[in-house]
């Protein structure tokens, strides 16, 4: 075995070392010619004898690519009130596929399949295509997945697969949303991600807000103990593994030019993704600070809705964002400005409220000339997003309450399911 092994090694070396460029004049040519000759059968069936003995050695010539059509999949939603866990299905989509092509469905069919959405179409639109795994997407698109409108995926958008998750999707009728591509054998499952859902979302607004004016909004709502702790439960149950699936992975060079900007970030909203594009278009590496629970309890009177680590997932899921700091401090010190090498620190101009410290929190990068404000694209809040569920309470009530009965039964018959 040795005898061979270092056989092989010789024989390697005609082409790695001097070997091949002492043959390459005219008598390296002619054997490489004969080569060619013997292995594709010239000689009138003389080659085929003798063609496994020089295969060894054709076969380490690159073979040239052959070029393949990207394999593109198609996953719909409602999308609203986006959060990690719609972030973390088209995440799961895209690992299904070379190109993600995501529907948004229309106003009018989420009014007739689960009642009144909080966000309007332009705001989901933006939402959705926010996200660093989505390539394209397509507004307005049905409910339920017609043959009609399946055919037109194949066809126009050249879809190979139909996504969704392993939660049921059934129509007013009870009829599965997903059968016809079921049927014809071009549907993908992906796994749930349990521990959120926007009708959880609504339900902890609706426990914590009582106010229907905006102004008034940011004032608890007083209820019993055990609603309270209600409203500020979460069933997400973090790792670092999902952490480091949402993250980049990947540092700023020495010499980029590092924009910071902080916030709570909270009920993550169209706002807020273009807050992001403008800070990031002002630099090479955006990082972005999100303030923990009790902090923004402190300065604004009420814990956010969303937790830490959900609001966490949910910013690292924006493409125009590179790095989060997870519970940043609230004053931006000269020792965080060099350790995170940060060459401007932003701030918009419409704030989820106002802070009760005295202290600016923006001091130290003013003082050094790195400090911008740079005008909010759209006026839009977490507090006004609340507001449009507060002012429609009831409306919302009775949504999640047909919303809740299909999770509960959900969570009692669910399966572990492999993957994610």
């Amino acid at each position: 075995m040795m005898m061979d092994m270092l056989a092989f090694e010789s024989h390697q070396g005609l082409w790695n070392s001097g070997y091949y460029s002492q043959l390459f004049g005219i008598g390296g040519v002619m054997i490489t010619v004969a080569i060619l000759m013997l292995s594709t059968g010239y000689f009138g069936g003389i080659g085929a004898p003798f063609a496994p003995y020089f295969w060894p050695y054709l076969g380490q010539v690159p073979k040239k690519r052959e070029h393949k059509r990207p394999v593109r999949v198609y996953m719909d939603g409602c999308f609203d009130l986006m959060h990690y866990g719609h972030a973390n299905a088209l995440r799961q989509a895209k690992l299904l596929g070379d190109q993600l092509v995501v529907g948004v469905v229309s106003d009018e069919e989420i009014v007739a399949n689960k009642g009144p959405p909080v966000l309007s179409m332009e705001e989901r639109l933006t939402l959705v295509s926010g996200l660093k795994w989505v390539d394209e997407v397509i507004p307005n698109a049905p409910y339920e997945i017609t043959e009609e409108f399946m055919n037109t995926l194949f066809k126009k958008y050249n879809i190979d697969y139909i996504i969704h998750g392993d939660d049921p999707c059934l129509l007013p009728d009870g009829t599965d949303a997903y059968e016809l591509a079921k049927k014809v054998g071009r549907y993908k499952q992906i796994k749930r991600t349990e521990g959120v859902s926007s009708t959880d979302i609504v339900g902890r607004i609706l426990l914590t807000f009582k106010h229907k004016d905006a102004d008034d909004i940011d004032e608890k709502v007083e209820v019993k103990p055990n609603d309270e702790l209600k409203s500020q439960l979460s069933h997400f149950l973090p790792t670092s593994r999902r952490i480091m699936q949402f993250s980049n992975g990947q540092a700023p060079s020495p010499c980029a030019r590092v924009v910071y900007l902080d916030g709570s970030f909270d009920l993550f909203h169209a706002g807020h993704v273009e807050i992001l594009r403008s800070a990031r278009q002002l630099g090479d590496f955006l990082l972005v600070g999100i303030h923990d629970d009790q902090s923004i309890r402190d300065r604004r009177g009420h814990r956010p809705i969303m937790h830490l680590h959900e609001r966490t997932l949910s910013v690292l899921a924006c493409r125009h964002v590179d790095e989060v700091i997870i519970g940043t401090p609230w004053e931006v010190s000269k020792d965080m400005i060099t350790t995170f090498n940060i060459s401007l620190v932003v701030h918009g101009t419409v704030t989820e409220g106002i802070s009760a410290g005295k202290i600016d929190p923006y001091a130290v990068p003013k003082s050094m000339g790195i400090f911008k404000i740079i005008t909010s694209p759209k006026s839009i809040t977490s507090v006004s997003v609340a507001t449009r569920i507060v002012d429609n309470h009831e409306a919302y009530m009775k949504r999640n309450l047909k919303k809740k009965a299909s999770e509960d039964r959900y969570y009692t018959q669910k399966k572990f399911v492999s993957g994610d």
